[in-house]
């Protein structure tokens, strides 16, 4: 496949926990196979910052890589797409914020998504943060889509229980959150509807049986359609919310979002109430559907729990207020409505 891109020197970006798995060798090993050279960079971390693109595209260039593909979650794809805007256009990931701002063509490349979370082998963004404001930048290009996404559920099979359960929280909100967004739109609701169909019946039965290959093909298949539903559409506060909680406390991105997701839904009810009925029967029984998943996954309820210290919300709702994904809710927010979000979730 590579090969039919036109590719011979292949940049494998992946992460070193997978290596456990050995996803990243078996990539390695097809690649070879189809007499093409294989170059790893397994530098990426969660949330990759522009010091983790910008050491990808010095390894890729003294490797002069002509395709670039990733293995991996959210975090490995975005990076990769991240390294082909700065390898091949130059300059700093805040010069692409927005939506095609690239001026020359980019490289061919390949997602393999190891996780049933972003759903970002769907989608034309790379998602990176920007260290000193802690805010996430979203960088898009149609250049920047992978020409090929390989969904197969059998990498998802070496999951750790953790792993699956925080992707997949993280997967539901981006059904939830995209079906009713400011930019909703009938293709995009098609895709959320879609998705939240395969996720909410087989999220608790992956956290039960974990080898069921069946629903961890739904699963990946929900995450996908979640990612081309976010593609068409947006996101809302529910994601500005959460990633102030990762910058200050580290909180897990699917661990943020499944804390607030509930009360984000009871928030928005009085603006697409009918929306959330459709998915669940009525917004408090699809937030009260979300917290029972988080149960049944042993994932934490409230802020507290995570550790979120009460006199912090203040900052964190200045912070969220500030995140692009805010504008885009069903109902307009506040600093003062995300302020008793989080204390509501607190």
């Amino acid at each position: 496949m590579a090969r039919e891109l036109g590719g011979t020197r292949v940049l494998l970006v992946t992460d070193p926990g997978l290596e456990a798995a050995g996803h990243p060798q078996r990539a390695v090993a097809a690649i070879e196979e189809a007499g093409l050279e294989a170059f790893v960079f397994d530098g990426v971390k969660e949330n990759p910052t522009e010091r983790e693109v910008a050491a990808g595209v010095v390894f890729a260039r003294t490797h002069r890589v002509d395709l670039i593909a990733a293995v991996g979650g959210g975090s490995s794809m975005d990076c990769a797409k991240g390294v082909n805007f700065l390898l091949t256009n130059g300059g700093r990931m805040a010069d692409y914020k927005g939506h095609g701002k690239a001026t020359k063509p980019m490289l061919p490349s390949v997602g393999v998504p190891t996780t049933s979370g972003t759903g970002s082998e769907a989608q034309s963004y790379a998602l990176i943060t920007d260290e000193r404001s802690h805010l996430k930048m979203a960088c898009g290009d149609k250049q920047a889509a992978f020409r090929v996404s390989i969904l197969d559920p059998e990498v998802t099979l070496s999951q750790p229980k953790l792993v699956s359960a925080v992707t997949g929280i993280d997967a539901v909100a981006h059904a939830v959150e995209s079906f009713v967004c400011a930019r909703r739109n009938p293709l995009s609701q098609t895709y959320s509807h879609a998705a939240f169909r395969q996720l909410e019946p087989n999220f608790e039965r992956v956290m039960s049986h974990p080898t069921d290959l069946a629903a961890r093909s739904a699963m990946l298949l929900g995450a996908h359609f979640a990612g081309m539903a976010i593609e068409a559409a947006m996101l809302g506060v529910c994601h500005s919310c959460a990633n102030p909680l990762t910058a200050h406390y580290g909180v897990t991105h699917g661990v943020a979002v499944g804390v607030m997701l509930p009360h984000v839904v009871r928030f928005n009810a009085a603006a697409v109430g009918d929306l959330y009925a459709d998915l669940a029967g009525s917004a408090g029984a699809l937030a009260d559907r979300v917290t029972a998943m988080l149960s049944a996954a042993g994932l934490p309820r409230t802020l507290k729990e995570c550790g979120v210290s009460e006199s912090i919300l203040p900052l964190l709702a200045e912070e969220a207020n500030q995140q692009w994904t805010a504008r885009f809710n069903p109902r307009e927010v506040s600093e003062a409505d995300i302020l008793g979000l989080y204390r509501a979730a607190w």
